[in-house]
């Protein structure tokens, strides 16, 4: 892989989306600005946006694809001039994007994920068709396919491969087909009827067929997955079902339970959260056929991505609106599920148990226990949690090379700390 020391002789050109610079390496001596101005389309919106003055230094790598190029800031060229600079020049920083736009590098791949699972799931039957629907268009933005496209895109280049494979694809819609499966069945658990605004599956077609609709796309998810003939991610995404279980067994039994712990409390969110999301992307890169300690390393980004995202949300269960949430807010103390704004919150406001422990028995004992939180720090030291586990999910990713890949994967870990800022 070409590091940045070896680039030499410096030479910035302006082009009209941005100011980029060809390395002075042997791969980019026939440098084509044409293509970077295409390449600027596409990327530019993922990375941060600068002034006019701004530069950006373009290295190419051998096979000069423009999307395997690295990306970095050159705002102070001087700086990558001084051989004794410490470590590598910064990323480009992703800030304030929205998912579409982080996604927006693997956009086709998810188009057609769209019409392969409404061929896949629609082709069997109609009436399961129009529950799914319902989860798929009520405002999700296929976070977990996406991943694994972001992912089998970004190790292709480790191992020479020049296309997303037959079996990318299979994953992130079996990943999909999953992840709706387990919301249809989460809102009959939790009798929720309504999801990012909309009325839930179960709402609209009666639990039965709520029931029905999730167990259908289990099993078709798993008959696809079988045909995947790959006994290593078998074995992982089987694994993601059962912890599902495992994670709504240990929910139900920890309910109002004021001495439950932040390491059970970690537990139960990787198995309904993280577990898939880990699983997604550590699949992804055995597709990819990259050596074991990448595709672990891919794992643990997705684990440490999907607990970060899990604390943002209970954050968010306390500071936004029910119009944001598109549920009441303070949902999850409601019910007696203890997250971690609630379990900091306890070590420092005793009248906090008392008002759990009563099961809000009382009236306008729930909104006294929401105050009691915001006011305790638990939102502050909730905030430190999530802000810890983007930094070791970022930190797994220095073993791919720089690409519009992975600026889109580390954008999605700092997409999902600008929730709560």
């Amino acid at each position: 892989m070409m590091m940045p020391a070896t680039c030499h002789n410096l030479e910035f050109g302006r082009i009209k989306f941005a100011d980029f610079g060809a390395c002075g390496c042997s791969f980019s001596a026939s440098f084509d600005r044409f293509r970077s101005r295409n390449y600027a389309r596409k990327v530019i919106r993922s990375v941060n946006r600068g002034g006019v003055g701004d530069r950006r230094l373009i290295c190419c790598r051998g096979d000069e694809k423009v999307a395997k190029c690295r990306v970095f800031s050159t705002e102070a060229p001087e700086t990558l001039l001084n051989e004794d600079a410490p470590g590598p020049p910064p990323v480009l920083s992703v800030k304030k994007e929205s998912k579409a736009d982080l996604f927006e590098v693997v956009s086709d791949d998810l188009l057609t994920l769209n019409k392969n699972l409404q061929s896949i799931v629609g082709a069997e039957n109609p009436v399961l068709m129009s529950a799914a629907e319902q989860i798929f268009s009520a405002g999700g933005k296929r976070m977990r396919p996406a991943l694994v496209f972001l992912v089998s895109r970004a190790t292709l280049a480790l191992t020479g491969l020049e296309e997303l494979t037959r079996e990318h694809r299979r994953l992130a819609e079996i990943i999909e087909m999953i992840h709706t499966a387990s919301l249809i069945h989460d809102d009959v658990l939790d009798e929720s009827d309504m999801r990012r605004g909309k009325e839930t599956v179960h709402q609209l077609y009666g639990t039965r067929v709520a029931v029905l609709a999730g167990d259908f796309m289990f099993a078709q998810s798993s008959w696809y997955l079988a045909n995947l003939e790959n006994l290593e991610v078998i074995k992982l995404i089987s694994q993601v079902i059962k912890d599902f279980a495992s994670g709504e067994i240990k929910q139900a039994s920890s309910l109002f339970d004021c001495d439950v712990e932040l390491d059970e409390y970690l537990i139960k969110s990787y198995y309904k959260t993280a577990s898939l999301i880990a699983a997604s992307t550590k699949g992804a890169a055995i597709f990819s056929r990259v050596d074991s300690d990448i595709s672990e390393q891919m794992y643990q980004y997705g684990k440490n991505l999907g607990l970060s995202f899990q604390v943002v949300d209970d954050i968010l269960d306390f500071t936004q609106s029910a119009e944001q949430l598109g549920k009441p807010a303070g949902s999850d103390l409601a019910k007696g599920n203890l997250t971690a704004p609630v379990i900091f919150a306890l070590e420092k406001e005793p009248k906090l148990r008392e008002i759990i422990e009563s099961e809000f028995c009382e009236t306008g004992s729930l909104n006294e226990a929401i105050e009691l939180v915001m006011k305790s720090g638990g939102i502050e030291r909730a905030r430190v949690l999530a802000k810890q586990k983007a930094d070791e999910a970022i930190q797994c990713l220095q073993c791919l090379p720089q690409s519009a890949f992975r600026l889109a994967l580390e954008g999605m870990v700092k997409f999902n700390l600008e929730r709560i800022d």
